[in-house]
């Protein structure tokens, strides 16, 4: 199974009294979405599921992919580990899951994914982390397709 996480692009920071969940994209996360979803275009299976955290950042990241996402609570900032990945079906789904969140959960689950000794793996704005499971002589791995970054496209 493919699991593929990609964290929003930039954002405004947040107004005081504002809901971190209603914070937009700055011109440059605009950029930086269109520049990863035309590159995540070309890549993804038509069949891909995609499900994105409610806020309206990551919405807005996604919506440049141009393709049908499920807004699921699962994602919010700071989900759980386990939650985020049952959500995803991990490691058994038949199709690729793309995940549309926040750091630090995507970087929590990267870093236990991989069997990082660090408890969180950094994860740039707007950056994508393409990872797979595999079955190697009997045993589980995860290995890293590839890490894309938008301002490197």
């Amino acid at each position: 199974m493919d699991l593929i996480f990609w964290r929003h692009a930039e954002a405004f920071e947040p107004i005081e009294g504002q809901d971190d969940l209603t914070r937009v994209l700055t011109p440059k996360g605009e950029k930086q979405a269109k520049r990863m979803a035309a590159w995540l275009d070309r890549q993804l299976p038509v069949g891909v599921r995609v499900l994105v955290s409610p806020a309206v950042r990551t919405e807005q990241t996604v919506m440049a992919l141009n393709r049908k996402y499920k807004l699921r609570d699962e994602l919010l900032p700071d989900s759980e580990t386990d939650q985020v990945l049952l959500a995803a079906g991990w490691p058994d789904a038949k199709m690729p899951v793309l995940i549309v969140g926040h750091q630090p959960t995507l970087g929590r689950i990267i870093a236990a994914l991989l069997g990082l000794s660090e408890q969180e793996c950094a994860v740039r704005k707007g950056s994508v982390w393409w990872l797979r499971s595999r079955l190697r002589d009997g045993v589980q791995q995860t290995v890293i397709v590839t890490v894309q970054n938008p301002d490197l496209l």
